[in-house]
């Protein structure tokens, strides 16, 4: 497996969904329920009888619906493409129940359409517009991004406009991030070793950070509270934070894992917590409080400061506090190639490896207190 994903719109339980890659037999689509009180998982299988999944994500706006990008054979061709897909209605929502015994009939994921890429080569991802009604959506085929108008509840989609990579050689985007800033008007895409921003109305490029990496870039991540934050990872095995506005050296750079970097995710209400994965089968929990929203911690009012504390804690207040790495998991036995925060809880997150293993791991007690504190 290397496909994971929060349900976006699920912010009461806490649920992933994860998209199999078997080349024998029909793949699925696990839905993941984790009960938070019991620390108990439940699964619930659906079949995806479409091919390998390569890629998948959920709806903004409906619990229901999500996407995936699959690998499909024609005429001895492997083509990836993507379409919109709905659960069944009893599956829509996070349920502690656990599922009763009938694994034996599995469900089917219904088509809702297909992102048409004819014309446009392979899909590499497809990303939701982050506060949208659930309507728009973007995927990067081979150089082409497509921004598509989902009508008549997803059943249709319509391309709406698109832009292409020009230049020289078989250009190909690896993945894209759909900025939550600026009015959702931005995305920010990766090909080769080239960071891109893109402005989504007029289609036109904005900013290009040539050689983020030495080697290909595979994920982005914006920071949710610091609008022109950008964090990136690649094959040169780093991680790196970069400011849009000055794009010539990145403003951090992480150097914790010792192969590939496949996943780097900012976590959506403390932004200092950076998760990355990567197929030295670890996943690294770090603290980059230096380019957060809140560098200098919490600021504490002048009354609560007796005279003598007030010196004390000026000096304090101007130090910045330090970056560091929180944890390092080692649970996984191959190559992770995702991590996620959960949408309905800031402390949680899974992580995916090849094997098909999925863990599910917490922030520590003492730091998640440290931060509220």
């Amino acid at each position: 497996a290397r496909a994971l994903t929060p349900q976006t719109a699920e912010t009461d339980a806490i649920r992933f969904l994860v998209g199999t890659q078997s080349l024998r037999y029909d793949n699925q689509i696990h839905i993941i329920d984790f009960d938070d009180e019991n620390n108990i998982i439940n699964k619930n299988v659906l079949l995806h009888q479409v091919g390998e999944i390569w890629h998948i994500s959920t709806s903004p706006a409906d619990k229901g619906v999500l996407a995936t990008c699959y690998n499909k054979t024609s005429d001895s061709k492997v083509m990836t493409c993507a379409a919109v897909w709905r659960m069944p209605k009893e599956l829509e929502s996070g349920s502690h129940e656990s599922p009763d015994d009938s694994s034996s009939n599995t469900q089917t994921l219904e088509l809702l359409c297909h992102l048409d890429n004819t014309a446009h080569g392979n899909m590499a991802c497809v990303m939701w517009e982050p506060m949208g009604d659930g309507k728009k959506i973007v995927s990067l085929a081979d150089n082409n991004i497509l921004l598509w108008d989902l009508q008549e509840s997803s059943a249709k989609a319509v391309l709406s406009s698109s832009a292409a990579l020009e230049g020289k050689g078989q250009l190909k985007f690896t993945s894209g991030r759909w900025s939550p800033h600026h009015n959702c008007t931005q995305i920010a895409t990766a090909n080769d070793t080239t960071v891109r921003g893109w402005d989504m109305r007029s289609m036109r490029q904005i900013y290009c950070i040539e050689n983020a990496h030495g080697q290909l870039v595979r994920d982005l991540d914006f920071n949710p509270n610091k609008q022109y934050y950008l964090a990136s990872c690649g094959d040169d095995c780093k991680v790196k934070f970069w400011d849009t506005r000055n794009v010539t050296e990145p403003v951090k750079t992480l150097e914790e894992h010792s192969h590939w970097v496949w996943n780097v995710r900012y976590n959506h209400s403390h932004d200092q917590l950076i998760l990355t994965g990567s197929s030295d089968s670890r996943v690294i929990l770090s603290n980059m409080v230096s380019i957060s929203s809140e560098p200098f911690g919490h600021m504490v009012d002048d009354d609560e400061l007796s005279d003598q504390d007030d010196q004390h804690q000026e000096e304090k207040i101007k130090e910045p506090l330090q970056d560091s790495v929180i944890a390092t998991y080692e649970e996984h036995e191959d190559s992770v190639y995702a991590v996620e925060w959960s949408s309905a809880d800031p402390w949680l997150f899974a992580s995916l490896s090849y094997d098909g293993r999925l863990v599910i791991n917490r922030v520590p007690r003492a730091l998640k207190y440290h931060i509220l504190l």
